[in-house]
């Protein structure tokens, strides 16, 4: 008896920890493997963007190093005493010295002066500039060995690699890949205004076998400390399914990255090549890389035509993570069997101390149930001791036993009575819990929603200000490309203006994001104001906006308790409103016809006023219940050509005020915006950080 007694409170005790911990390390596995991985991809796949973007601007670079070159007064000098006399063996000289010194200077790999006669010849250059003749074009093309030798005699012996056999690929057809997959720039020579074009300066880079720009876009996107350790990050340019530039290495044990170690003229897994080059998709997951696993990302290369050519590829060795994963399994292994072995130990030590009195208690209850008249007595532990109360307790009911029977059925009358009143207690109890778990729900929902806002908020501002410096000098650059072409500007005018227009959409854009992302940077003084004058002044500013439309403004006025707000800003919340509701109109019937009701009135607590409320209703398209939910979230919106921020920062404004934001829709009838303003603005009706936001 005592070893049954022994073992099973062995095991009762040690059962729920074992279960926690074992829930524990797969929990943990789980997280790892799901969450870990997701944010692995989501790494990748910037990494691949990065890469393709750097590609893009390699194209813009050698365009600007052309137009450098063709404006540059050695050129120009040169080019003119060219076109004096074309078959001045100095002025040929002294042209082809002007082009050997800017090729070493711009390191690119071919660099030479063609006429008109010899673009024509050539389809690759006809097609590149086909949509602008008149303008620098660049493309990425695959030339055959005889193309590059007409080039430059060297390309040819650039792009010669020799193809390997590699594992889950297809051997390849050929020993040698002859192509060479070129990053190709024109730009035609126009001396003098009105005359016709009759040279071009061509230049650009072969990919075969270059490291640099492999090579910089890692150390772009896989610099130190964002890898964990032995993990190694590498970057690839495919012509075909063939690796000519790339840094993924041969052997890991040697030097990473010498030219000797890389792996060109490997072959990429044959399942890659199926989904990215016949099938035109990206790949973003883990695959076979040369020789080890990648978290991998491939994109399809196009070339001028528009053909796929080759694939750009991203990615990092798996080896160290999953060496990361089973590590943390190991540990977590390890310290469930020390807890297990240390708990075990002390409840097998407790209880054996437990044994001889529980038996004693176990032989005087068999004995009871037999008939015999006996008491457990003293038990020799201390008067305090659980075991020693028990005993006591199990005595005198034996004692109590036969006067308790005489009470059992007064008992059993009172029992009905009291299961009914603590049955009704019960239920209110339970009414009251499950509203507290609706309130807990509804808290939690905001406390989600804000986290949600302010992790946009961080990531909206990084991206704000890192798009504000390349607008300024977009628009300083068309400015100067303005001033600069003069009278000529007049044939691209359009374009220009389109190009400032974009830019000053993008500006507008970076200020709300900025305002957004940064409210307490924009927070304006507050100051006591009537609302029918800024009313009467937010209908005068927006009748522009809707002019076009035949939308009836009604106005009902009635306010007149002052409030304190940013009239600005309150002006801005009412006008984005106002436009909305004229949008929701427009896009439930094309005429654009509705009316727009505005009205006012003291809101009361009681007899007392306490703020103002204000409400804009329209007869708009209304806002289904999947959308009502959404619509004060960042960059949600229906519209083509909104950015999803105007009520977003119309809520931040009015939350700021401590003020409150209602909104009722019905889907085809209309929706109804009711904004709630406190007389003291932040006075002790914002107590509640989460209040203010309410959807019908």
């Amino acid at each position: 008896m005592q070893a049954k007694v022994r073992y099973r409170l062995l095991i009762l005790t040690l059962l729920p920890i074992l279960m926690t911990l074992i829930s524990l390390v797969f929990i943990t596995i789980y997280w790892n493997i799901s969450y870990t991985s997701q944010q692995l991809f989501m790494k990748v796949k910037a990494d691949l963007s990065v890469a393709e973007n750097t590609l893009q601007q390699v194209q813009i670079r050698q365009e600007q190093q052309l137009v450098h070159l063709a404006n540059s007064w050695a050129f120009q000098t040169a080019f003119s005493q060219l076109q004096q006399d074309k078959n001045n063996p100095h002025a040929q000289q002294t042209i082809a010295e002007v082009l050997t010194q800017t090729q070493r200077q711009f390191n690119l790999d071919f660099l030479r002066l063609i006429s008109v006669e010899e673009v024509k010849t050539d389809p690759d250059l006809t097609a590149l500039l086909r949509n602008k003749p008149d303008s620098p074009s660049s493309g990425v093309m695959v030339l055959p060995s005889e193309r590059l030798k007409q080039i430059n005699p060297q390309l040819a012996q650039y792009a010669t690699i020799n193809l390997k056999t590699t594992q889950r690929a297809i051997a390849p057809s050929k020993q040698q890949e002859h192509r060479g997959l070129v990053s190709r720039s024109v730009l035609p020579i126009i001396m003098n205004s009105g005359s016709s074009m009759q040279w071009y300066l061509d230049g650009g880079n072969i990919f075969n076998k270059d490291t640099v720009i492999v090579d910089y876009i890692r150390n772009l996107v896989y610099d130190k400390g964002t890898l964990p350790a032995h993990s190694i990050g590498t970057v690839t340019i495919f012509l075909d399914n063939v690796r000519v530039s790339t840094n993924v290495p041969m052997n890991a044990s040697s030097s990473l990255y010498s030219e000797q170690n890389r792996a060109l003229g490997t072959l990429v897994s044959e399942e890659v090549k199926q989904k990215v080059l016949v099938d035109g998709q990206t790949w973003v997951d883990r695959a076979f890389v040369f020789n080890d696993w990648y978290i991998s990302a491939y994109a399809p290369l196009l070339d001028i035509y528009g053909k796929r050519v080759g694939m750009v590829y991203t990615g990092f060795s798996e080896g160290p993570f999953i060496h990361n994963y089973l590590l943390n399994i190991i540990e977590l292994g390890s310290i469930l069997m020390l807890v297990l072995f240390g708990s075990g130990l002390l409840v097998y030590r407790g209880a054996y101390s437990l044994l001889k009195p529980i038996e004693r208690i176990h032989q005087v209850v068999k004995a009871v149930q037999s008939g015999r008249n006996v008491r457990i007595g003293e038990l020799g532990l201390d008067r305090e001791n659980e075991l020693a109360h028990l005993a006591e307790q199990f005595d005198s009911m034996l004692d109590l036993l036969q006067s308790r029977n005489l009470q059992i059925q007064a008992a059993a009358e009172q029992l009905e009575l009291k299961v009914e009143q603590r049955t009704k207690s019960l239920q209110d109890k339970t009414e009251e819990l499950q509203r507290n778990v609706e309130l807990l729900n509804e808290t939690r929902q905001q406390l989600v929603t804000n986290e949600k806002l302010t992790a946009l908020g961080e990531l909206t501002a990084g991206i704000a200000h890192e798009i504000n410096n390349p607008t300024a000098v977009i628009l300083g650059n068309m400015e100067l490309l303005k001033y600069e072409l003069g009278d000529q500007a007049e044939q691209v005018s359009e374009e220009i203006d389109l190009v400032i227009q974009q830019v000053g959409r993008i500006s507008t854009i970076i200020r709300s994001l900025l305002q957004y992302s940064r409210p307490g940077e924009f927070n304006a003084p507050i100051e006591m104001h009537q609302m029918t004058p800024i009313v009467e002044e937010v209908l005068v500013l927006v009748r522009h906006s809707i002019q076009k439309q035949e939308v009836v403004l009604v106005k009902a006025l009635n306010a007149s308790c002052p409030v304190e707000v940013n009239r600005p800003q309150l002006q801005q919340v009412l006008i984005n409103l106002v436009v909305n509701a004229a949008h929701a109109i427009e896009a439930r019937n094309d005429t654009g016809k509705g009316k727009i009701w505005i009205r006012t009135q003291d809101w009361l607590q009681g007899d007392e006023p306490i703020g103002v409320k204000i409400e804009i209703e329209d007869e708009g398209i209304g806002i289904n219940p999947e959308q009502l939910s959404r619509i004060f979230d960042p960059f949600y919106t229906t519209r083509k050509d909104g950015t999803g921020l105007g009520l977003s920062l119309s809520y931040g404004i009015i939350k700021r005020l401590g003020g409150t934001i209602e909104v009722k829709s019905t889907e085809g009838k209309g929706t109804v915006f009711i904004i709630g303003l406190y007389h003291r603005a932040k006075d002790e009706y914002t107590n509640n950080p989460y209040e203010g936001l309410q959807f019908n």
